[in-house]
């Protein structure tokens, strides 16, 4: 069991932890959540034993081992498999004993503990975590020099799970995974023998792989049992009724108040007067709970283009040698949401890069919409800012002409106040820069947002901010994302890249993430599934979705009653107007193309609205 027991630690001279005790049993999985800068990667910290205490105690039970990934591993000759196996510290020292140890009884020893540890499988176990974080059986075997940081700290939480330590103590594990990998760990974590502390900002990581929520809160610690959504809502009932309470004390402070004011200087009422000033005095003061800072993303409104704003016609991409994509034939209108989804090294990057224009096509076309702008955002052009500018600088290189107050209000729609907008970017956090770089792909109020891995450093609630602007954007969006929330309530069509293909992925992300995690399985007979009622949430879901369709239903018919009457006109079709008549036909052919799977997708939607209120 870990006991924190009355701990006492600042820095600086700002408190982070004042009396804060919490007892974790063994064996448990927990997610560690606060605020950020509330000190929860300090707690590791000081579990670890890097940082001394200023009072209380942390205690652990004796010779347990703690682990975590500090850092990357070293770029060297050493191959991935070799490093893996390494991190188990007692294994490999044994195994070189073994090799050289010539008493026989202590080889024996050897022998004997090499079993118990099952060091004969350590190898197949080293190479199925490497595998489930996206590693081929041929990468394992190169070099750690061969590959890129990111990809290293791979390596180094490889190390960490194959070391299997008492307390595995894990820092956003999920911020250099992909969507496979983050599924991935999340099963591996449910079936981790030891103890686990997380902290992480991914919502069904903590809804699925821990058993309690441990919540670092106004310089304590409180243990919620269950997932990361049961205790939000238990945390939103307790503040309701302290919000309450508070304002019931404050009624009655203000009435004996009342009193002592109106009757301390009467004879008569003087004891009575003198009994409610007791009561004052004894009265414990209840603290209202701090109000959580607001989180929000204030997207541009880009104005509507005639659909489909990409086209691409049997087109193929890659680097210069072979494509890596083929015969892509797709079509991407205004108001689309598309998840795309597959393994790492499928290609979801390159088609990101061809749809933004950062690749062009080498074979077919692509045909985009004259007038569209294309937001890009992806995690390296986070690490691309200029990190001696402010925010503030950043902005007003893209918009020299712009006044301060309209630069610092841009700024503060992205969650960047006064303060962050001129602070230099090296002491910005990773949640700060990240909103930046997000304001910079959407200055110009693009058509299309492209999203690589947007919520990588962003907590819990700036991630629910990003759902309602992505909610209520006006343009398309495509996402690549490992959070499978943002996923969930973002995206309304699902494309999978696999194989050097871009197909539609007709199953929902549940369906997906099964297959994820038990690909070798051979295909079942489909069972006629238990119609199961759905629930509130599901049904208003749904009721969302059939409204969208409606009202891109209604634009499409406006857009085409419009062109009808254009098309009308018999001024259209005179001489010397060259092919005019053509290009309106055409465009009228498109809405119309657009309308009919409009009206598909409202139908589809009708029907899951009556299935589920069935």
């Amino acid at each position: 069991m870990l006991t924190i027991s009355d701990i006492t630690y600042s820095v600086e001279g700002r408190p982070l932890f004042e009396g804060a005790s919490a007892r974790i049993p063994t064996g448990h999985k927990v997610g560690l959540v606060g605020r950020n800068g509330a000190g929860k990667t300090t707690l590791f910290r000081l579990i670890r034993g890097e940082l001394a205490l200023e009072g209380g105690e942390i205690s652990l039970p004796s010779r347990a081992k703690v682990g975590g990934v500090a850092q990357e591993v070293p770029s060297s000759s050493t191959s991935l498999l070799d490093t893996v196996l390494a991190a188990d510290t007692e294994r490999a020292a044994l195994m070189a004993e073994a090799e050289t140890a010539t008493d026989p009884m202590r080889i024996a020893e050897v022998q004997h503990r090499l079993a118990d540890i099952d060091a004969w499988s350590a190898e197949g176990r080293a190479s199925a975590i490497l595998r489930g974080l996206g590693f081929t059986a041929e990468e394992q075997l190169r070099p750690c020099s061969d590959f890129s940081g990111g990809w290293r700290m791979r390596v180094a939480l490889a190390g960490v799970l194959f070391a299997q330590p008492d307390l595995l103590l894990l820092d956003e594990p999920t911020n250099y995974l992909d969507l496979e990998g983050a599924l991935w760990l999340e099963a591996y974590l449910q079936k981790y023998p030891h103890t686990v502390i997380i902290i992480s900002h991914d919502r069904e990581l903590l809804n699925r792989s821990v058993q309690a929520i441990l919540h670092l809160d106004a310089r304590k610690l409180t243990l919620w049992a269950g997932g990361y959504d049961q205790f939000a809502k238990a945390r939103t009932e307790q503040r309701a009724v302290q919000v309450a309470e508070a304002k019931k004390q404050d009624l009655r402070r203000a009435h004996l108040q009342s009193f002592v004011d109106r009757f301390k200087a009467k004879a008569s009422k003087a004891k009575q007067a003198q009994s409610r000033v007791k009561m004052l005095e004894r009265m414990t003061s209840i603290t209202p709970p701090e109000e959580a800072a607001k989180h929000v993303f204030t997207f541009p409104v880009p104005e509507e283009l005639s659909p489909p704003i990409i086209n691409l016609d049997d087109a193929g991409v890659g680097y210069g040698g072979p494509p890596i994509l083929r015969k892509l034939s797709l079509r991407i209108d205004q108001d689309d949401r598309i998840a795309l989804l597959g393994r790492n090294g499928e290609g979801k990057s390159t088609l990101s890069k061809l749809l933004a224009e950062k690749l062009e096509p080498c074979e077919g076309r692509i045909v985009r919409s004259n007038k569209l702008r294309i937001g890009y955002f992806a995690q390296h052009q986070v690490d691309e800012l200029y990190i001696d500018e402010t925010p503030l600088q950043h902005v007003q290189r893209l918009r020299p002409t712009e006044g301060q107050p309209r630069l610092r209000a841009r700024l503060a729609g992205f969650g960047l106040g006064a303060d962050q907008a001129e602070t230099v970017v090296g002491r910005l956090s990773g949640g700060q820069k990240a909103r930046l770089s997000l304001l910079l792909a959407t200055l110009d109020a693009p058509h299309l947002l492209i999203l690589d891995e947007p919520t990588n450093h962003l907590d819990i609630e700036s991630r629910e901010a990003l759902v309602e602007a992505l909610t209520g954007y006006s343009g398309a969006v495509i996402l690549v994302s490992h959070d499978m929330h943002l996923l969930s309530l973002v995206a309304d069509r699902l494309w999978l890249v696999k194989g050097g293909r871009v197909t539609p992925y007709e199953e929902d992300l549940e369906a997906y993430r099964k297959m994820l995690l038990s690909p070798d399985e051979p295909p079942k007979e489909k069972a006629k599934p238990e119609k199961r009622k759905a629930s509130r949430d599901e049904i208003t879901a749904i009721r969302s979705e059939v409204r969208k369709c409606e009202d891109r239903i209604g634009k499409l018919n406006e857009m085409r009653d419009k062109l009808a009457k254009k098309l009308a006109d018999p001024a259209l079709y005179e001489p010397g107007r060259g092919t005019e008549a053509d290009t309106w036909q055409k465009k009228y052919a498109e809405v119309m193309d657009g309308l009919d799977r409009a009206e598909a997708l409202w139908l589809t939607a009708l029907e899951k609205l009556e299935d589920a209120q069935a």
